[in-house]
């Protein structure tokens, strides 16, 4: 039986009964689940004021539980991050908890990693991934239960052929790698929030996944402006992009696609754009470690990242 802790840090909790039907799934599957008192306390969009909501972190930090994970994303973590309780978090983390989320979280990730190297994992939260009337899907539920029992080592995926046409070297016989980069990244429009300030890691040599929902291409396009501008893209080994979906594109557009501001990206950068990684708001989605060393090989059309 695993202690499952969850807290709202960011957006009011909308859906009750998706609330309590994700509640029974995880109990179900025989985990302990204890919910923070303030979890569906509402404050104008957020899960309580600003004072409620640091007061729930705190609580999560000192919960002793494996699992840390957040009820929901939204918006409200950005305002928080100069009073976060940075030391019980990390205290929490060497005691063997897993913070785990996504979307808002990021903020949060970036922040702890930038202030104390703090690593947390970027995977699923409560109502997205176990509130829905169909059950959770089966590859996000492994990779959620190796990170409950520990036995998670790493996580791989298939790269489409646009990858390949794009990075030629990709496809060669002795194929690609990049070995000990720091893996870091999330939501890429909280990760751009943070640019500039103390809370934006400083990461060279790594390996940046990104993900978003509901951003226009162009929107997408102009905040990767943004990073490649201030230097953090060209930085990297490497970039991961994940989904970014749930955007409605006009006839404005004239063919501007996503795809078109891949290739665009692709153009400006010396490092390996890859495509296809399975996180995001998408119910199939795997669990990475922010903050850890990962190698990351690409064999054939397999991309493949372990970490220790």
């Amino acid at each position: 039986m695993t202690h499952i802790y969850v807290y709202s840090p960011s957006g009011a909790v909308r859906d009750k009964a998706g609330f309590k039907r994700a509640l029974k799934r995880l109990q179900a599957q025989g985990h302990e689940v204890e919910v923070d008192p303030d979890a569906l306390r509402s404050h104008q969009r957020f899960a309580g004021d600003d004072n409620t909501r640091l007061a729930a972190i705190e609580r999560a930090a000192r919960s002793h539980a494996k699992i840390v994970l957040t009820s929901r994303g939204g918006y409200g973590l950005t305002r928080l991050l100069p009073r976060l309780p940075y030391d019980a978090i990390q205290q929490s983390v060497e005691q063997g908890a897993d913070w785990v989320g996504l979307s808002d979280f990021t903020a949060l990730q970036c922040a702890t990693f930038a202030l104390r190297g703090t690593t947390t994992w970027a995977g699923p939260a409560l109502l997205e991934d176990w509130a829905g009337e169909d059950t959770p899907d089966e590859i996000m539920q492994a990779c959620f239960d190796d990170l409950v029992t520990g036995v998670g080592e790493g996580t791989g995926w298939r790269l489409p052929p646009g990858d390949f046409r794009a990075h030629p070297f990709l496809a060669s016989d002795a194929g690609w790698a990049a070995e000990g980069a720091t893996l870091w990244g999330g939501n890429l429009s909280v990760l751009c929030s943070l640019a500039g300030s103390p809370f934006f890691p400083v990461v060279a040599d790594g390996v940046l996944f990104l993900e978003d929902v509901g951003e226009h291409p162009y929107r997408i396009e102009r905040m990767l402006t943004q990073l490649l501008h201030a230097g953090v893209l060209g930085a990297q080994k490497a970039i991961l992009l994940g989904s970014f979906n749930r955007f409605q594109l006009t006839p404005h557009d004239k063919g501007y696609t996503l795809n078109s501001v891949v290739g665009w990206l692709r153009q400006q950068l010396q490092v390996p754009v890859l495509t296809g990684l399975p996180f995001g708001h998408v119910p199939t989605k795997v669990v990475m470690p922010f903050g850890k060393p990962v190698d990351l090989y690409v064999q054939g059309r397999e991309a493949l990242m372990f970490w220790e």
